[in-house]
Formats: C-alpha cells, structure tokens, sequence
C-alpha cells in the first residue's frame, strides 16, 4: 500500500525559511513537538514526500531544520504555509485500551447521552483554550453546519473506537447545565394595591 493510499495524519506546519541555505522552520502539532520528525519523511496531502527531516533544532515555538529535498532559501519560501502529514501507520500502536490518537476519532459517529444520533466528527482542533471536536450534524438535521463540542470526559464520557463511536454530553446552551427552569411569577414586579 503506497504511503498516499494510507490516511494521513498532519503532525506539523512550515511556517517559513531559517537562514539562507534552504533551513525551513517547521511548528510542530504533536504532543511531544519534537516527534513531528522521528515518523520518516514528511508528505503533503496527496501523499508527495515534501522533506526528510534531518537535524531538527528548536528555535523560539519550532524547529528548524535541513532537508535534502529543499536547495534554496527560494524553494523554503515558497513552502511557508505547507502542511505536512505523515501515514496514520506511521505511529506506534498504544498500549491502553482508553488511550487513542487524535486522528482516530475523525469519522465517529457521534450520539448524546440520551442516545440521539448527532452526526460525525470531522476534525479534532486545538485553537488555544483546550480541545474541540468538529462534529458535522447528520442528514436529518434542521441545521447542516458543522459545530464545535469541547473535548473533556465531562463533555465526551465514553469514545469507542471499536464501535466507531464516542457519546458527547449536551448543555443547555443558556444556563450551561440540564434544561432551564420554569419561569415563577415574582411578587415584587407587581404594583402596589393598597
């Protein structure tokens, strides 16, 4: 199976040149950020080796590093912004049973507590205050816009990656716990009688 029939995995981002030998700089989206470059040959999206990581050094929020594939601080240039992705076969299999990649809960189907089918989830990110599940709503749903469901054991208490599902706890959007309560009439609202 070539590494472009394999699903891919984005483990890093160039974000520019370092120096004027071809050095790109690369920020990396792994836990331990330095093991963007130990899973061989980073790729692009179709599967197209983009860099061998050779050297990686941290500088600042990344890392810089050589490569074969890149001659030129031009050619570095050009890559800002490329995303690189290395084959989902390429990680270590874990060991628990509870333990999981990000990558593998992309296309779960998603059900609440109560049971209703929700939809799938399509992207796992991380925009700075903690995880989010992308989930895209199913095709019954009123609304088709994909929405964001925070991604804590209080919030998703069970995945299942062997039942290719995972169960996400809904608030009430408003109190931010279970249903609202009911309206009661407040005595001090009415006008004086006497």
């Amino acid at each position: 199976m070539s590494a472009a029939a394999e699903p891919l995995t984005c483990v890093a981002i160039i974000v520019g040149a370092h120096g004027v030998h071809g050095a790109v700089k690369v920020k990396s989206f792994t836990e331990n950020p330095a093991d963007f470059s130990i899973y061989g040959p980073l790729l692009d999206a179709d599967g197209t080796i983009i860099l061998t990581p050779k050297n990686p050094r941290p500088i600042n929020n990344a890392f810089t590093m050589r490569s074969p594939e890149i001659k030129s601080r031009e050619e570095a240039m050009a890559l800002k912004g490329k995303q690189l992705f290395v084959p989902r076969s390429a990680f270590p299999e874990l060991d628990e049973e509870d333990d999981f990649y990000y990558t593998d809960l992309v296309g779960l189907d998603v059900k609440s507590t109560d049971g209703k089918r929700i939809g799938t989830v399509s992207g796992v990110h991380d925009f700075g205050a903690g995880t989010m599940l992308e989930i895209q709503p199913g095709k019954s749903a009123e609304n088709q816009n994909s929405f964001y469901h925070p991604f804590t054991k209080l919030a998703v208490p069970k995945v299942d990656l062997k039942a290719k599902r995972l169960v996400i706890h809904i608030e009430d959007p408003v109190m931010g716990r279970g249903p609202a309560p009911e309206p009661t009439p407040d005595s001090s609202l009415k006008g004086d009688e006497s």
